[in-house]
């Protein structure tokens, strides 16, 4: 068996502090620990639609399948801004998740502080192998993180550093070269804590350190593609991309400050994120606004069906206009949406819109949507006069 090492080992973890990571921890390749919780909750459909998960879980089975070869993880962490709780938001206004809230996307800064780590590396050792990944890859990264002890997964499936808390993400070098490992963290320190399994809006926690995904706020509002199922939409409340409560809630994310990367600061157009002027944008112009930040990732008829459910959520009778139009946008996703925010505003205004465009809707899920929008507002309709508020196309 190679031996270890010391040299290669001190030079990575300096070089990765150096780089920004504050956390940094070492372990052998192998089978995750957790490999058959893993493949028992793909089984029991918790991934819901993120089909990628189950069609390439044997890649799970051994980092290997990542590098050929592949000895060593040097797992990582760099921290972004948490700790301020959240205020309540003016309407017509949405919640971001903090990781978002950055000037850059994460997997950007991220992956290329991990091509400098590897230069290191290969200067070191030339002609040795590595490969750099963040959360894309076929790796259960907390599992490894825990085994390079960084930290212990809580009951709400985050992993939680002692004095970091959770506001961090994770990163891994992979390498063939053998590196000194360091010791699991074996511990569980959240107890008889329950903050953040009672705190869920959408009971998305079965039981205590099992997430299902389906219901977790930040799958509807990123991973899902199809519309948000409806008994969760009132629940998800002012969230419009990605959910914090869970972390928000845990006793472990004290008050600290915590440094990171200033791409990483908060940003003044995500804190919160204005909801009604995301109706006129294009798939261009929201290309330009959200290309390179994590909220690309919804794509521009994601992002309009999850403002449509915050606006409806908040009764905001000013965004009539704004989700009119939406209810003749190209996209069903974006149009079922708005029919249901507009349903939720039972005003005579949004009635009418409703009416009007059951009469021309091809599409049988919106069309559905709108008959049941319209349930119950027999009164609305009869004193609804059927013209358009200002700002609105009549379809």
């Amino acid at each position: 068996m190679p031996v270890p090492d010391l040299q290669l080992t001190a030079t990575l973890k300096k070089r990765a502090q150096e780089l920004g990571f504050q956390l940094s921890g070492i372990t052998d390749a192998a089978a995750p620990l957790h490999l058959g919780e893993f493949k028992h909750w793909l089984a029991s459909g918790f991934a819901g639609q993120m089909h990628y998960l189950p069609n390439r879980s044997k890649a799970y089975e051994h980092p290997d399948s990542i590098l050929y070869g592949v000895q060593s993880i040097l797992m990582l962490g760099m921290t972004y801004p948490g700790n301020d709780q959240a205020k309540a938001l003016a309407p017509g206004s949405g919640r971001v998740a903090r990781y978002a809230c950055g000037s850059d996307d994460y997997h950007d800064i991220i992956h290329n502080r991990l091509g400098q780590l590897r230069e290191t590396l290969l200067a070191a050792v030339p002609g040795a192998l590595a490969r750099g990944v963040v959360d894309t890859a076929p790796l259960l990264e907390r599992d490894f993180a825990q085994r390079a002890g960084l930290g212990w997964i809580a009951k709400n499936t985050m992993l939680i550093h002692r004095d970091l808390g959770s506001w961090f993400f994770l990163a891994a070098l992979l390498t063939d070269q053998p590196l000194v490992a360091d010791e699991p963290f074996i511990s569980d320190h959240c107890g008889s804590c329950r903050a953040c399994l009672d705190a869920c809006p959408t009971d998305a926690f079965p039981e205590p350190y099992v997430l299902d995904a389906s219901r977790c706020i930040s799958y509807l509002t990123i991973e899902l593609r199809s519309p948000v199922p409806r008994p969760l939409r009132g629940p998800s409340g002012d969230w419009v991309f990605g959910c914090d409560i869970c972390q928000d809630v845990c006793p472990w994310n004290n008050p600290l400050e915590i440094l990171s990367e200033d791409a990483f600061q908060p940003q003044a157009q995500f804190t919160p994120l204005e909801l009604v002027k995301l109706f006129d944008l294009d798939d261009e112009a929201f290309r330009d606004r959200f290309r390179k930040t994590p909220i690309w990732r919804t794509r521009r008829s994601g992002m309009l069906r999850n403002a449509a459910i915050v606006l409806g959520n908040q009764q905001y009778q000013a965004a009539t206009g704004a989700l009119g139009r939406g209810l003749s946008d190209k996209e069903p996703l974006v149009r079922g949406a708005c029919a249901w925010a507009l349903g939720e505003l039972q005003t005579p205004q949004s009635v009418s819109l409703l009416a009007s465009r059951l009469e021309t809707e091809q599409d049988p899920v919106v069309q559905e949507e709108i008959r049941q929008a319209l349930e119950g507002t027999d009164n609305l309709q009869e004193t609804s006069s059927g013209d358009p508020p200002p700002g609105v196309t009549s379809p």
